[in-house]
């Protein structure tokens, strides 16, 4: 039968090798620093080697006390960060999801409290990208892409479809009869250059040497719009309360879907209870705004 670990013990070492010194270990553990230097005296004599050097002027840690010190303070760091999710009685999840930029703003965000409300021990942490993304190196549980979902290391979802179509200023609508007068304005564009091609073409238009100020995110583009420094090519679905406020309208009804919007995830990523919350919540949603849209243009 094997013995049982010195938990007791190994605590005192790890606090007194991280601060190099039993009185401050005392201090933090709340306990005497006799029963301190006790306790790692034990230690020292069931590992059969000794963790400090006993120096004049403080205390000093031997290589096997290196060796060990490392392996204990990530040990003891990730018991303590899980038992800190036991607020109130509950086990609260850490949910980490990366999402391109539109769509935290212009989707996303305005729902949180709805999650919020329905699963409240579920901690989401939310981190904001351009559509470029590492799920293993950024640690991530999910991440929210924009697309054609054909990223071959992880498993794909469909969100929302998002097409394309023109949002200005009503001052600049004004002057724009026919998708021909574009050519009389700054076309914002986004990093993806094929875009207003493909919109003219679907708009009957021949297309143009298109030569605006090119953007790294539709919101950054769409805030441009919004200053009145030009004419933007962007999905309306993201940018609802600035249509419903009167800064930005759509002057054309055509329409061009370039990609929509996924939930990833790798797949050698086992699903996490929280996982699965989120993601039945937020294909939810999705699937009930999609139907919603649906509704409208019947």
């Amino acid at each position: 039968m094997r013995p049982h670990l010195p938990l007791n013990a190994l605590r005192a070492f790890e606090s007194a090798a991280r601060h190099l010194s039993f009185t401050r270990a005392a201090q933090e553990l709340n306990v005497t620093q006799a029963a301190v230097s006790q306790q790692i005296r034990a230690l020292e004599e069931r590992l059969g080697t000794s963790l400090f050097k006993r120096l004049p002027r403080g205390l000093g840690i031997t290589d096997e006390g290196r060796a060990l010190l490392p392996v204990l303070s990530d040990a003891f760091g990730r018991i303590e960060g899980v038992l800190k999710q036991f607020e109130g009685g509950h086990f609260h999840e850490v949910l980490t999801v990366g999402v391109v930029g539109t769509f935290a703003v212009g989707w996303l965000m305005p729902k949180l409290k709805l999650f919020r409300e329905v699963h409240p021990f579920v901690e989401l942490r939310l981190l904001t990208n351009n559509n470029l993304v590492d799920l293993a190196a950024e640690g991530l549980d999910f991440a929210i892409r924009f697309g054609e979902g054909v990223w071959p290391a992880t498993h794909n979802e469909p969100l929302l479809d998002a097409p394309l179509t023109v949002l200005c200023t009503p001052q600049i609508a004004r002057r724009l009869r026919k998708p021909a007068d574009l050519a009389q304005q700054t076309l914002l564009r986004s990093y993806r250059a094929d875009e207003w091609n493909l919109w003219l073409d679907t708009a009957g238009v021949e297309p143009w040497t298109v030569n605006g100020p090119v953007f790294d995110s539709s919101r950054l583009m769409v805030e441009a719009a919004v200053q009145g420094a030009g004419v933007a090519l962007a999905p309306p679905r993201m940018f609802v309360r600035e249509l419903q406020a009167g800064l930005l309208v759509c002057p054309f009804d055509q329409q061009v879907k370039t990609g929509s919007y996924w939930l990833t995830r790798l797949k050698s990523r086992r699903m996490a209870p929280a996982m699965a919350l989120f993601r039945q919540w937020i294909l939810d949603e999705a699937a009930r705004e999609m139907g919603a849209t649906g509704r409208e243009h019947a």
